[in-house]
């Protein structure tokens, strides 16, 4: 791998860093960013490092949320105690995310031969930033019914799963969509931005593990490289960003998010038309 393509794979893990957690779609940039920035790399290798790369955002959630996400804590070397709570949390998850599961493993291959494309992408930026200042703009004056995490109920995550399955086409965004459907039911912010970081846990590491499967466990030397380079990159950004994002959530709201994708979508659009 030479210095240029190692410049390549650390631009598209930085820009994993970043979309990935905040709502403006991760797969939609990568698949944006392909168009000029593309590795000198086999299609179904690509595939399946926009999809690895982000194993390293997920390190990153574990990380800064581990005292949140794991159930077991050791008051002394010799008396384990068992948050029961946080295994709540976890059967929520399970919930949550068993419609995406099944939507993904019955129409991922279609959406991926027939949805990739930048008018797709670019609407499904532009809808949901619509969604975003709308439903900011109706919430603004509502009272949260579900301020914490341990108040999700077993009903809300599925509501929150529901609303995941919208992810699957290219441009929505995982965490957008799970945001905004939170936002609609009731739930904060910062527990909505919460439960997404929980959600993306399995869902990620379902989806890397299909691709894997796809693709096969055969590497070379230099996609060995360029997976490492690139997971390392998303996961010190995803650091970052998420901490950036927990703060920012905390006085503010997600408008900002909306008018960026709308903007964005819009030169997509304008562009796709010159080209």
């Amino acid at each position: 791998m030479d210095f240029f393509e190692m410049l390549k794979v650390i631009f598209l893990g930085i820009v994993e860093g970043i979309t990935e957690w905040l709502p403006i779609s991760s797969t939609g940039h990568m698949l944006l960013v392909d168009e000029f920035v593309q590795l000198n790399m086999t299609e179904e290798f690509k595939e399946m490092f926009f999809i690895l790369i982000q194993l390293g955002a997920i390190l990153a959630v574990i990380l800064l949320f581990w005292g949140k996400m794991w159930p077991f804590q050791f008051k002394d070397k010799s008396k384990p105690v068992i948050l029961k709570d946080t295994f709540s949390i976890w059967f929520k998850v399970v919930v949550a995310c068993i419609p995406g599961a099944v939507v993904t493993i019955l129409f991922d291959d279609y959406v991926e031969a027939h949805f990739q494309t930048p008018p797709v992408i670019a609407a499904a930026l532009i809808f949901y930033g619509i969604a975003f200042l709308v439903v900011e703009k109706w919430n603004k004056t509502k009272t949260p019914k579900v301020a914490e995490l341990a108040d999700i109920t077993y009903q809300t995550a599925l509501l929150i799963g529901l609303f995941q399955v919208l992810s699957i086409v290219p441009g929505t965004s995982r965490s957008g969509a799970t945001i905004i459907g939170a936002l609609l039911i009731g739930v904060s912010r910062v527990a909505a931005a919460e439960f997404t970081f929980f959600l993306a846990v399995p869902v990620m590491l379902g989806m890397s593990a299909l691709k894997l499967v796809k693709f096969g466990f055969a590497f070379s030397g230099t996609e060995i490289a360029v997976l490492v380079l690139g997971m390392t990159t998303a996961f010190v950004v995803s650091v970052l960003v998420i901490k950036f994002l927990m703060s920012y959530i905390k006085k503010k709201d997600f408008t900002v998010f909306g008018w960026y994708r709308i903007v964005l979508g819009a030169v997509i659009i304008v562009y796709t038309l010159a080209a």
